[in-house]
């Protein structure tokens, strides 16, 4: 395949062949670029919901290109294939799909990756020049508007509820009849499963919508063994994003900075201070901790000072994920031991949200002492919830109120030096990137544990996290760098321009697709750097 003149043209469709990498010369990554008339779109609509609606219909048509050229007797590189990026449920910025202005035309860009038949150039040209040009035809006439427009519509009602949660005092709403428990493979609602409905007494409506609200603060959710608690979650954790259609979950709605918190052993922390929660550790520092491999209650704690640090404004904690002598310590417990260094979680989750506006959503069922520090408490009881709040409150009257501790330093700020802030090898000249299906990235001399970060939605957005470190590692030009600064503003790039714009196609292996991620998840990866030199900085040297 040649390359010096990159677009060819068919009835105003311009197909844009390029390398996906210099090793793959016949693997090319091809953008079709559909104008707007073509479709009978107009510039004013959303080009995310649009972007994600034509990438799910494009799915389909090249599922039936795969299936007429498809012999069983011969691999892909042998017979030829055509490659889409299949989206989850979530409607996100990407590049498989996205909106371009050429000179003042207004284009919707799919694209595709495309693997040539090996020593088969008269299929190669078939598949290129005939059956893929056929295929866009195709999907220009069949294009559904209506269901596009339902589509709109949808997201309208989600961001109106989105909207309400910024400014009503709540931090997450669920929708009566949403189906909450997934499928197998988690790629949709459970058949058969049981509808959400709002107890009556925290049931509000936004927008002609009725379901359960949850209010900023401190809400516990309890129940016994299977009756959908953690369901619940897992559905809130998910509800930072907006779903489609047919996802079951498309009026589950969370504040947006919302993170799930676990603990996490093993994991790198660097210069934290974790004296919030934990006043001594053996030989290290509190207020500047460090350590290669945290322990379950250090790594929770760290966990937390970054989320809020982060600027998230709701923790989701499941007892399940977390350190228990983090989470609580009872009666009897603190009168055995005298000297415990762990401030546990219950004894600062109210101090959270008063001093700084933290709300957090706690799955817990095997312990009450949360329940005298909650503002609201819900039962799952077969995935029916229920408001037991006064009654849970009744049975604390009687329990011996707490001492109560000193209030503490919540925000921190920190940057880190370059030293080792890169994705060259020691003594080596040649930049290594790797994303693992296991759950590590390489960048550089770096390996990166992310299996603890549970608010990724797919490998798009861990290779698209990748690619925005590798970029502001290899153009940071400044001794020290302040993460937030320049992560929002690769991503208000990325945002703006293209999610592609930090592709690289130097690196092999990688498919081609990119996921928007948030900054929260980025910061996350970082974080968990074991080479970085994180130096604290007083608010005074931030100028």
């Amino acid at each position: 395949m040649i390359y010096e003149d990159p677009i060819y043209w068919d009835n105003d469709v311009a197909y844009y062949i390029e390398p996906t990498h210099k090793l793959t010369p016949d693997k090319p990554c091809i953008t079709i670029k559909i104008p707007f008339d073509r479709l009978g779109l107009d510039e004013h609509m959303d080009q995310v919901v649009l972007s994600d609606f034509a990438l799910r219909e494009w799915v389909d048509y090249i599922e039936e290109l795969n299936q007429s050229i498809y012999n069983r007797s011969r691999t892909d590189k042998e017979n030829g294939a055509f490659y889409c990026f299949r989206p989850t449920n979530v409607v996100l910025k990407r590049n498989a799909s996205h909106v371009e202005v050429i000179s003042e035309t207004w284009y919707v860009c799919l694209m595709i990756t495309v693997q040539l038949p090996f020593k088969n150039n008269n299929k190669a040209m078939r598949m290129l020049c005939k059956m893929l040009p056929k295929e866009v035809e195709k999907f220009i006439v069949k294009f559904d508007l209506i269901r596009l427009n339902d589509a709109y519509e949808w997201v309208k009602k989600q961001n109106l509820i989105r909207e309400w949660l910024k400014s009503s005092g709540y931090c997450a709403f669920i929708g009566n009849g949403s189906i909450l428990p997934r499928n197998k493979d988690n790629s949709g609602p459970l058949e058969g499963a049981l509808p959400f409905t709002s107890p009556e007494d925290v049931e509000v409506e936004i927008g002609g919508l009725r379901g359960m609200g949850i209010k900023q603060g401190v809400t516990v959710i309890t129940g016994g063994g299977y009756s959908g608690k953690s369901t619940l979650l897992d559905a809130l954790n998910s509800g930072i994003y907006n779903h489609i259609i047919g996802d079951g979950r498309e009026f589950v709605l969370t504040d947006q900075s919302a993170m799930e918190i676990a603990a996490e052993e093993g994991r790198s922390i660097k210069n934290i201070n974790i004296t919030p929660f934990i006043k001594w550790v053996p030989n290290r520092s509190t207020e500047q901790f460090s350590t290669d491999f945290a322990s379950g209650s250090t790594s929770q704690a760290a966990n937390i000072m970054e989320a809020i640090n982060y600027g998230c404004k709701l923790l989701l904690m499941d007892e399940d994920r977390s350190a228990t002598n983090f989470m609580i310590q009872d009666s009897k417990m603190r009168a055995l031991i005298k000297h415990e260094p762990i401030i546990p979680f219950t004894e600062r989750v109210r101090e959270l949200y008063e001093a700084v506006g933290v709300s957090s959503v706690l799955v817990i069922g095997g312990s009450a002492e949360f329940l005298s520090v909650a503002d609201h408490i819900i039962l799952m009881d077969n995935f029916v919830p229920k408001n037991v709040t006064q009654e849970a409150k009744d049975l604390c009257k009687h329990d011996k109120p707490r001492e109560p501790i000193p209030h503490t330093k919540w925000e921190i700020e920190r940057t880190i030096t370059t030293d080792h802030f890169s994705s060259y090898p020691q003594d080596s000249g040649t930049e290594r990137l790797i994303v693992s299906s296991m759950g590590y990235m390489m960048i550089g001399d770096e390996q990166i544990d992310i299996r603890g970060l549970y608010n990724i939605t797919s490998q798009a957005q861990l290779v698209a996290i990748a690619f925005l470190l590798r970029k502001i590692a290899i153009s940071n030009q400044d001794r020290h760098i302040f993460l937030h600064e320049k992560i929002k503003r690769a991503l208000e790039e990325m945002e703006r321009e293209g999610v592609d714009r930090v592709f690289s196609s130097f690196f092999p292996g990688f498919e081609r697709w990119l996921e928007l991620p948030r900054i929260n998840e980025v910061l996350s990866v970082i974080n968990r750097m074991r080479q970085l030199d994180f130096i604290q900085l007083e608010p005074s040297e931030h100028l």
